[in-house]
């Protein structure tokens, strides 16, 4: 019966085994379990949804096989690296009669249950685990796919709000919560699409007369949820086209190893229709594919069309590892192929390829599957690297006695761009930022025995003059506020972008125009 279950989100089942014990063969499913998901924190919305989306799939073709799950809840589901979702332990199902009725007593299926214990009443004739079984099942009715659908409300109130729907120390009081009592329906997050809110109430109404009967249907809810624009979406598109993205993982200049990373979207400049908003939120990386923190690097980058974020993962902080590609509207990253000690990942200006340091080469990867291109030797330690329009890169090593370095995007060989003053006890030139006029590069001086250890300066690419912005800020980025009209020159026009920089344990933006900048905001 079980074997039948051929499809992509159910774990399949190999064979049976009889050594004196009956053991079921089954598909080894790689990634954490659904409850170590949640244990670490709630899922953003996004994401339980498609995980949901899924998760309803693998039922509807488990019932229209004629068979219930009876166990269903986030230990008995995986979610593979990429994203795959994959439903275990179908080993309380129940073969279904026509009617849809459960065809074997419970009594006779007592003894050959693999979850019995913990997860059934003393008694064995109740079968699954508290929290997540719903009312008829707790008072040991027949069953029906009706009990799978409350399970999988609890299993997705459990990832929208990082607790369970019906929680008791005791088993036996948990089961008292499932027949009297209603989840707290003000933890669901506030993105909660409504439809999502309604399938919700439906799956988890007590008299199951009332219940969504039909995981096809929650799976149609779902699809809808993803798929339809909401209230929100103009707003969201209005800041798409506005903005640049402002991305800074910001350590001190000394070499404090970064401890957390926060992304933020900035809209500086609105227009007359767009009122000026700020939004955050955050990334979870799956915890087998944790984000790689070093001193020394950038670990992660956002594309320049804001639609991509790329970091490196995995390994010790101290070492490179390999890279991971997520579409910020979508829930998964995926690896780039053939990258396995990589460094300080950046974007090309037109968001097409990925460029990033890796066994004393600069190279670069198309976001689109492609090839791994090498582009030149890098002399040194990465220390940063900025895309420019004119396709060029410049990056930084810490290479003694040289600072910032040039090379063609295409390949060949790095030419020296700066070199740090000794007079001024200069140790590094490091994170470059080149300007969308590519008239200039942001960088950030390092200086040992100085109280202003940290500065900012802009180099005149045409001339090879720097000039000093900052002191005591470092890790620059120029923030471009419009588009459509083309990059303002940081010459001052009086219409320029802002300077986003780290200073003093904060970031700071300031209005960008020649010479020092004069305080921040």
């Amino acid at each position: 019966m079980l074997a039948s279950l051929n499809h992509p989100h159910i774990a399949q089942i190999h064979g049976l085994e009889d050594a004196g014990v009956r053991a079921l063969v089954m598909e080894l499913v790689e990634g954490p379990t659904l409850g170590d998901r949640i244990a670490s924190a709630a899922i953003p919305v996004g994401e339980a949804l498609s995980i949901a989306k899924q998760i309803a799939e693998a039922l509807e073709a488990a019932h229209e096989q004629g068979i219930i799950h009876r166990d269903l809840k986030p230990a008995n589901i995986k979610v593979r690296e990429d994203g795959t979702v994959k439903v275990l332990d179908f080993g309380l199902a129940k073969a279904l009669d026509s009617a849809g009725s459960s065809v074997v007593a419970a009594g006779v299926e007592a003894a050959v249950s693999p979850t019995l214990g913990a997860n059934v009443t003393d008694a064995g004739l109740i079968f699954g685990t508290a929290a997540y079984m719903s009312p008829e099942q707790a008072r040991g009715k027949a069953l029906d796919r009706r009990a799978d659908l409350w399970a999988f409300g609890c299993v997705l109130y459990e990832m929208l709000t990082g607790r369970r729907a019906f929680d008791d120390e005791r088993r036996t009081g948990a089961m008292a919560a499932v027949v009297k009592n209603e989840p707290d329906w003000t933890m669901l997050p506030a993105e909660t699409p409504a439809p999502v809110r309604t399938m919700l109430r439906r799956c988890l109404e007590n008299d199951r007369t009332r219940r969504l009967d039909s995981a096809a249907a929650a799976r149609l809810e779902i699809d809808d949820a993803l798929t339809a624009p909401t209230a929100e979406t103009p707003v969201r598109a209005a800041v798409h086209r506005r903005l640049r993205l402002a991305a800074m993982a910001m350590a001190t200049v000394a070499g404090v190893a970064l401890a957390a990373a926060t992304v933020t979207w900035i809209v500086v400049r609105p227009g007359p229709q767009t009122p000026a908003m700020s939004s955050r939120f955050a990334i979870v990386t799956p915890p087998a594919q944790p984000v790689n923190v070093s001193s020394n690097d950038r670990d992660f980058a956002l594309s320049p069309d804001g639609k991509h974020l790329v970091y490196r993962f995995g390994g010790t902080a101290t070492n490179g590892g390999p890279l991971m590609v997520r579409a910020i509207d979508q829930p998964d990253a995926r690896p780039l192929a053939d990258i396995t000690n990589a460094y300080s990942p950046f974007f090309s200006p037109d968001s097409r390829w990925i460029g990033f340091f890796e066994n004393a080469e600069l190279k670069k990867v198309p976001v689109a599957v492609g090839p791994v291109i090498t582009l030149g030797p890098v002399m040194g330690g990465s220390l940063g690297a900025s895309w420019a329009d004119d396709n060029t890169i410049v990056f930084a090593t810490d290479n003694p006695g040289t600072g910032l370095w040039r090379l063609s995007a295409d390949g060949g060989e790095p030419a020296v761009l700066t070199k740090p003053e000794a007079a001024q006890r200069e140790s590094d030139h490091a994170f470059p930022s080149v300007l969308p006029d590519g008239r200039g590069v942001l960088f950030t001086i390092t200086a040992v025995g100085r109280a202003d250890n940290a500065q900012v300066a802009v180099l005149d690419l045409r001339i090879g003059r720097r000039e000093m912005l900052v002191r005591g800020g470092g890790q620059a980025e120029y923030v471009e506020p419009r588009t459509g009209s083309g990059p303002a020159s940081f010459a001052g026009s009086g219409k320029g972008g802002y300077l986003i920089y780290a200073a003093a344990g904060t970031l700071r933006a300031v209005r960008f125009r020649s010479g020092p900048a004069r305080g921040a905001r």
